[in-house]
């Protein structure tokens, strides 16, 4: 793993964070991590941020070149970290750390999924173009931990 930390953070946590680059992300191609990184287009998946506790990964922001341009970040954090802050310390570091690159990050949220477009937001993200589904209340529930 890269030892270098992200540059001035706009948002920070109270773990240690970590930039980590294309060849750190072979082992974590895990279900815990499905937002950041995608399995089925790893040669897309170019620069991530972890956060640590320790040596445990508890979050992660991966970024994928969907284009030569523009980087779109997706982010995980473990369930029982999560609330800390992490998702958005994570998401603005490695927003920072791809425009160093002379990129462009973009961060995609479904508005139905409350937490996540709320990440985005307290980011600093603001929404660019909308796209609108339907999906059934129960799946709406279910993606912002209201399932009974």
């Amino acid at each position: 793993m890269a030892s270098r930390t992200p540059g001035d953070l706009e948002i920070s946590c109270d773990y240690e964070m970590r930039v980590l680059e294309q060849q750190d992300f072979e082992k974590l191609y895990l279900p815990e991590w499905s937002n950041a990184l995608c399995k089925d287009r790893k040669h897309l998946d170019l620069l991530g941020v972890g956060a640590y506790e320790d040596e445990k990964l508890i979050g992660l922001a991966g970024c994928s070149a969907d284009c030569e341009k523009m980087w779109q970040i997706g982010v995980d954090v473990l369930p029982e970290y999560r609330r800390k802050g992490i998702a958005s310390a994570l998401t603005s570091g490695l927003a920072h750390e791809i425009l160093e690159r002379g990129k462009i990050p973009f961060y995609c949220s479904a508005w139905s999924n409350i937490r996540s477009a709320g990440n985005a937001v307290k980011s600093g993200f603001v929404p660019a173009w909308v796209e609108m589904t339907i999906k059934p209340k129960a799946i709406v529930d279910e993606i912002n931990g209201e399932v009974k």
